[in-house]
C-alpha cells in the first residue's frame, strides 16, 4: 500500500524533461493537447449519399482537400489530408446495409432456399438456378443416393412410388451474393455446396475463393466512385476540392 501511494504521488508530480544525445526525454508519459478541433463524422448507408454530399459542395468541405478511402467491401470513409497535428479528420463514414446469410454452416432447408432466392443476384452466368433446383427437388426422406466427386454433386430422388430422378449441381458453384453496396456490381465467387439428409434436411454454402471477392468488391467501389466523382465534378472553378480515391 505504501509503495502504491508513493507511486501515485510521483505520478501527480510535474514531468521532468531531460536531454540525451540531443533529444528530449520525459520521465512521464505525455499526451499532446490538440490545437485543431474536429467534428463528428456524418454517417451514411449508400455511395449515392456520399457522392451527393461531395458534389453538393457543402460549406464544411468547400476549398478543402480530402481522400475517399475504400476501407472494406462494406465501408467507405471521407477523410481530410493531414492537419497541423499530423492527424486526419473523418468527415463521413458510409456503411453498406447488406443482407445477412449464414455462410459456412448448415441451415434449415426452407431457410436456405428463401435466402438464396432473396439474397443472391439473379444472373444467368452463375449457378443460382441450379442450386435452387437441386435444393428444391430434395425433400426429407426422398434421397436414396447422394454422390459428391468434388466436381459435381448428384442426388437420386424418389418421384412417386417407384420412379427416380437425378438432380445435379456443380461443386464448387459460382454465385453472386449481395455482399457490398448495391450501387456497384456484386462480385461473383465460388462456393462449395453441401446438403445433409435428416429431419429437416439442411444445406450450406462454404466460401471457396479465399476471400478474393473482397478485393474485387473494393475495386468495383473504387471504380464507381472515380467515375461518378471525376466525370463531372471538376471544372474551371478553382475552389473545387482535390480528391483522391484509394482502396
Amino acid at each position: 500500500m505504501i509503495e502504491k501511494a508513493i507511486n501515485r504521488i510521483l505520478e501527480l508530480g510535474k514531468p521532468n524533461i531531460i536531454e540525451y544525445e540531443g533529444r528530449p526525454f520525459s520521465d512521464k508519459k505525455l499526451c499532446r493537447v490538440h490545437t485543431i478541433p474536429t467534428a463528428e463524422p456524418l454517417e451514411m448507408s449508400t455511395l449515392s449519399s456520399l457522392i451527393s454530399y461531395i458534389k453538393g459542395g457543402g460549406s464544411d468541405i468547400i476549398g478543402t482537400s480530402f481522400i475517399v478511402h475504400v476501407v472494406s467491401p462494406t465501408e467507405v470513409r471521407l477523410v481530410s489530408f493531414l492537419n497541423d497535428d499530423r492527424e486526419r479528420e473523418t468527415l463521413a463514414i458510409v456503411r453498406a446495409n447488406v443482407p445477412d446469410f449464414s455462410f459456412g454452416r448448415m441451415i434449415n432447408h426452407e431457410e436456405f432456399i428463401i435466402g438464396v432466392q432473396a439474397k443472391f443476384v439473379d444472373d444467368e452466368s452463375t449457378d443460382k438456378a441450379l442450386v435452387l433446383k437441386f435444393a428444391g427437388t430434395v425433400k426429407n426422406g426422398s434421397v436414396t443416393e447422394y454422390g459428391d466427386d468434388g466436381v459435381t454433386q448428384k442426388a437420386t430422388v424418389k418421384k412417386g412410388i417407384s420412379s427416380m430422378a437425378e438432380a445435379i449441381v456443380p461443386s464448387p458453384c459460382l454465385l453472386r451474393p449481395y455482399k457490398t453496396f448495391t450501387e456497384v456490381e456484386q462480385p461473383a465467387s465460388e462456393f462449395v455446396f453441401r446438403m445433409r439428409d435428416g429431419d429437416p434436411i439442411s444445406c450450406a454454402l462454404f466460401e471457396a475463393d479465399g476471400g478474393a471477392w473482397k478485393n474485387q468488391a473494393m475495386q468495383n467501389i473504387s471504380d464507381y466512385l472515380k467515375k461518378q466523382l471525376f466525370s463531372s465534378l471538376f471544372d474551371d472553378d478553382a475552389s473545387s476540392p482535390f480528391i483522391q480515391v484509394i482502396s
